[in-house]
């Protein structure tokens, strides 16, 4: 088993707070503009459930809200991955509408019929990567984990399957091991050119969003099984940068990039060596179900 308990790290962190933003009660009828559609933002409140502050899906919907005019008077409303994800099925079930700060791979679009609205002004930018990062000295240190980790690579299906197990209440360990037995091949590619070790210490540092909650027990399940003592810290997302960049982790395959890390990046990129993509074709942006008759951001109407 993963050694799961607190490593002292030295570095305080900030667990946002789990609110639940349920979406607006149905109405009778719904509200409508002047030109007799839907104005689903009136029936929101105008509100966009986000997930933690200081995550780069908000801050580019923070910027969406400056850069569109037709978003003047829309809040990002913050809470966690997990609220969100409670208030995105409590609507869907009632067929109410709701915005969330969405990004894939995850579950949801696995679960839910859902879609991406068109950004136009591209404030959330292209499709993003998820990329390994490891601390200075690891190749030379542990050469047989740097090798496995820098070897790691899987595509969106994989992370998605393990992830809607874990949200349809399987254990993640369990759900995790159960992917390294029945994608042995896959997993030999990773571990090709490496020998077992005998007990020796590795720790990774995740944020805890769904898909590096997967990713990070899939490497940690991949290392033990090669004879590794494997510790999974959970960090916010900052303090997870820090935390490999200063060697107190030794690695993490949770970077997302260009743009939902970039500032992470700027601030720790130069102490860290990048082992490149784990994953193609991440995306940011704006998610809604598919419901919801409205295909663009610049569907929506301002706040009056």
């Amino acid at each position: 088993m993963f050694n799961k308990k607190w490593k002292h790290l030295g570095l305080m962190f900030v667990i946002a707070p789990t609110l639940v933003i349920a979406a607006c009660g149905t109405e009778e009828e719904s509200s409508e503009d002047t030109n007799g559609e839907v104005n689903y933002g009136e029936e929101m409140g105008y509100k966009i459930t986000g997930i933690e502050p200081g995550a780069g899906v908000v801050a580019a919907s923070e910027a969406a809200t400056e850069e569109y005019e037709n978003l003047e008077g829309w809040e990002i409303v913050t809470s966690s991955s997990g609220a969100m994800a409670t208030a995105l099925g409590e609507a869907i079930d009632n067929e109410e509408p709701i915005i969330v700060t969405g990004w894939s791979p995850h579950w949801k679009f696995q679960k839910y019929d859902l879609k991406y609205l068109e950004d136009p002004k591209g404030v959330f930018g292209d499709a993003e990567t998820i990329k390994t990062m490891a601390r200075k000295g690891l190749e030379e240190e542990k050469p047989e984990a740097y090798k496995i980790i820098d070897q790691f690579e899987w595509e969106s299906a994989d992370i998605e399957s393990i992830m809607l197990e874990v949200s349809d209440g399987a254990d993640v360990e369990e759900a995790t091991a159960a992917w390294v037995e029945d994608n042995a091949d896959r997993v030999a590619v990773w571990t090709d050119g490496t020998e077992e070790v005998d007990g020796t210490e590795i720790t990774l540092a995740y944020v805890e969003w769904d898909t590096e909650v997967a990713s990070t027990n899939v490497v940690g399940k991949v290392l033990e099984n090669q004879g590794f003592d494997v510790t999974l810290t959970p960090l916010d997302n900052a303090v997870m940068w820090q935390a490999v960049s200063e060697g107190q982790a030794d690695a993490m395959v949770a970077a997302w990039l260009p743009g939902t890390h970039a500032s992470q990046l700027e601030t720790y990129g130069d102490d860290l060596v990048d082992l490149g993509v784990n994953l193609e074709g991440a995306k940011i942006g704006f998610v809604v179900p598919e419901y919801m008759d409205i295909d663009s951001i610049e569907d929506l109407t301002s706040a009056e």
